[in-house]
């Protein structure tokens, strides 16, 4: 009797906990398409930053937009998932003449993090960041106190000074809140609000759709599902007011990109199908850059992370062709992350070296339109 009465309430206890989660706030199902970037100047491509890690791996970089440039991000130490991994960073800014780099300095340390969360709470290492575009200054990062990445969180994290200021757990799972990851960049929707793409790793792999409230918390969350493959790593990319495409890592290595589509703004997704594009199980960067064309950054063999370039689709997706190489044979190059600036330039940036080091570019439209 006792074991259920416990059951009983944990199970009211999940049900009021889903209930108050999707009805904090009425949600607009629409995405925001934002305007076609006009094409001028000269092209160019133009490399800004290239970084090798004195030792151990440097890997995963994001990218954080700023009034007068951008941050790049990414988790450092002597290996992936170890407990001397840290978030590093390394600041551009656009002078008179062209892009310059600071020097590359830890910005958020396992220590301080694990002070700044409330509660206070250990944590064992860093991973994957984005940027939170509801909050100034604000992250979201992969974090794990305990086991490895299947038993990883998701940290909404404030920056200030250098250092981080404010940690909280983004609540996504009345289930422990374990297990959930991000990978790429945060959608906006037509309300003014934005979407997290994440995704759950323990069991029944899936990539996932947050809605974030003007608060900055969850209030709603959509599966992207499959049969038989096991879809991670959704990088979303909105082609009109409800629809939208997410690429997504194949876990169980199938050799292609999958592909999962929404027409009614995010609500429901599409069971993740196979595509012909060949993949080695890694994840990809892409671009709505308007008149239904994507620009996607990806590993285009099945047979290793080796080779690393930029397609174009002039079709939503259809078909593509590569417009150019950005590394071919020069150790595993993987992670792409790219942005759109306020002022139309794009940030390319991924790991290189096979996780041992950084690199990022800065390109404009003019550049895309003569490839």
């Amino acid at each position: 009797m006792t074991t259920a009465f416990v059951l009983f309430l944990a199970l009211v206890s999940v049900g009021l906990s889903v209930m108050a989660w999707r009805k904090r706030e009425q949600l607009v199902w629409q995405f925001t398409i934002p305007q076609e970037p006009a094409s001028h100047g000269v092209p160019y491509f133009e490399q800004v930053f290239d970084y090798t890690a004195p030792r151990g791996q440097a890997h995963s970089p994001s990218i954080l937009k700023e009034d007068d440039g951008f941050s790049i991000l990414w988790f450092e130490g002597s290996a992936e998932a170890q407990a001397d991994v840290d978030i590093h960073a390394v600041r551009c800014v656009r002078t008179e003449e062209n892009w310059q780099a600071d020097s590359p300095a830890p910005l958020v340390t396992r220590k301080e993090l694990s002070g700044a969360f409330d509660p206070e709470q250990l944590v064992v290492t860093l991973g994957n960041t984005v940027e939170n575009e509801t909050i100034p200054q604000s992250i979201f990062a992969t974090v794990v106190s305990v086991g490895g990445w299947a038993m990883a969180s998701v940290a909404d994290l404030r920056l200030g000074h250098g250092a981080a200021q404010y940690a909280r757990k983004l609540n996504l799972s009345p289930f422990l809140n374990r297990s959930y990851l991000v990978k790429s960049p945060m959608v906006e929707m037509a309300d003014g609000s934005f979407a997290l793409p994440a995704y759950f790793e323990m069991g029944a792999t899936h990539g996932a759709f947050v809605r974030l409230g003007r608060d900055g918390r969850a209030c709603d969350l959509r599966r992207m599902a499959g049969e038989g493959e096991k879809p991670i790593q959704p990088m979303i990319v909105a082609l009109g007011p409800e629809r939208a495409i997410a690429y997504l890592r194949d876990f169980d290595p199938s050799g292609v990109l999958l592909l999962s589509r929404t027409e009614d703004g995010g609500k429901s997704w599409s069971n993740a199908e196979k595509t012909t594009l060949p993949n080695p199980s890694a994840p990809v960067a892409a671009l709505c850059i308007g008149a239904g064309r994507v620009l996607m950054a990806m590993n285009d063999d099945a047979t290793g992370a080796h080779s690393l370039s930029l397609a174009l689709s002039e079709d939503e997706g259809n078909s593509w062709r590569a417009i150019h190489t950005l590394e071919q044979n020069a150790g595993d190059a993987r992670y792409p992350m790219m942005r759109r600036l306020p002022d139309g330039e794009i940030v390319l940036t991924y790991s290189h070296g096979t996780k041992g080091g950084i690199r990022a570019f800065v390109f404009n439209q003019s550049w895309i339109d003569t490839q």
